[in-house]
């Protein structure tokens, strides 16, 4: 089960009036409760929750039949994490008037705050699909995604991430969450998988991805042999177990393990030579062991089949530039930069193409560009640890070579 941190309301979303105390606040106390009400009103407003439940808790003392103070006052102890006290509150407040606007709302977020989540349902899910208010809506959602999560209705969970998604696709506490309950949704359907089909190719295929994307380079490629064992033509496979052998060549150095990478990418594009991703892998291996011919053919053949496949024109012009080709060259890194304006090692090899065809302002420009790239790149974010099948080596800057 993962946490869902708490998100305060903005006060002036909540509020409820207090004009309407004009009736009830007959007395000899009218200056003190006129006076408390407005610091009170101010302080919500401002978010000096401690000063608010002062005032407003001096207004119940002074008028204990206001259903309107209490309203407030549930507010007030929800914003300060006081969640036992906003619910029997709002409790109170709604018995003695249950029309007071978005109120059951509140104490719907309150009771789930308390872990109340069966209770805290309707109220959730009616602020989530009827308010139009788009701050209610919101936080009624991720309430309802943690709601839905404990109480094992993951589809239901789901649900509500694609409505948040599609609300507020760029809102960075909802994109986290999300990310949560996709990937929980992920984890149970593999482990249903494992339950009710364990010795089969999905089961094997899931298993060595997850393992390829931990860095298990071992298991992940007894999982794959193991799927080849019972279908050997089965696509994409040879070419995720020779992606594992790269990548466990790098931890080791091994000769024998990149041997056993270029054949899996071979056998690859014997099964299915639009393989795009192993034509590329193939390629990227042959250039960074001189093989430039090969790499051609290679790079090529990934860009047949996906002619905007950034990493395969990049790879290709970095050919072509070794072969003493820069006006060849040219066009790929154009079409790379084209696809990916950020990419700095576009720039870099743009900056040397143009350099080599004698271009010094464009090279200046180019190089500019890539110094401008290098020093904003910002913190590298970690991909997540789950398999995605459009995952390549990436081209990278090696000032070192006429790339």
């Amino acid at each position: 089960m993962f946490h869902f941190p708490r998100s305060l309301l903005k006060g002036a979303a909540f509020a409820i009036s207090l004009w309407a105390c004009a009736g009830y606040c007959q007395s000899s106390n009218d200056a003190e409760i006129e006076r408390y009400s407005q610091e009170g009103q101010k302080a919500l407003a401002e978010a000096r929750y401690p000063d608010a439940e002062r005032a407003f808790e001096k207004l119940r003392s002074l008028e204990p039949d206001v259903p309107e103070i209490y309203a407030n006052l549930g507010l007030i102890y929800f914003q300060e994490k006081k969640f036992e006290q906003a619910v029997s509150t709002l409790r109170h407040a709604l018995k003695v008037k249950p029309a007071l606007p978005k109120l059951d709302t509140l104490l719907a977020m309150s009771l789930s705050e308390l872990g109340e989540y069966q209770e805290a349902l309707p109220g959730l899910e009616k602020g989530f699909h009827r308010s139009p208010d788009p701050a209610i809506k919101r936080m009624c959602g991720l309430q309802l995604e943690r709601a839905y999560t404990w109480l094992h209705e993951n589809g239901k969970a789901v649900e509500i991430a694609l409505d948040l998604d599609r609300l507020y696709p760029n809102d960075p506490e909802v994109l986290y969450h999300n990310a949560k309950i996709f990937g929980n949704s992920a984890f149970l359907s593999v482990q249903k998988l494992a339950k009710i089909a364990p010795n089969s190719v999905w089961r094997h295929e899931a298993a060595g991805e997850a393992y390829e994307s931990q860095g298990s380079n071992v298991q992940a490629i007894d999982q794959y042999q193991r799927v080849i064992a019972i279908d050997p033509n089965r696509p994409g496979v040879h070419y995720r177990l020779g992606r594992t052998w790269l990548a466990r060549s790098r931890d080791d150095s091994s000769t024998d393990d990149r041997k056993q990478a270029m054949k899996e990418f071979e056998k690859e594009l014997e099964l299915d030579s639009s393989n795009a991703n192993a034509a590329y892998e193939l390629g990227d291996m042959y250039r960074s062991s001189g093989q430039l011919n090969e790499a051609k053919d290679a790079f090529e053949l990934a860009l047949k089949s996906h002619p905007d496949f950034e990493e395969a024109h990049l790879g290709l012009a970095s050919v072509l530039m070794s072969l003493r080709q820069p006006a060849l060259a040219l066009p790929h890194v154009q079409k790379a930069i084209a696809l990916n304006h950020d990419d700095a090692v576009s720039w870099y090899r743009l900056a040397r193409a143009e350099k080599a065809l004698g271009h010094t302002a464009e090279a200046e420009k180019a190089d500019a560009e890539f110094q401008r790239l290098r020093g904003n790149s910002s913190e590298h974010i970690a991909a997540p640890a789950i398999f995605s099948p459009d995952q390549v080596t990436k081209q990278e800057v090696d000032p070192n070579s006429s790339q």
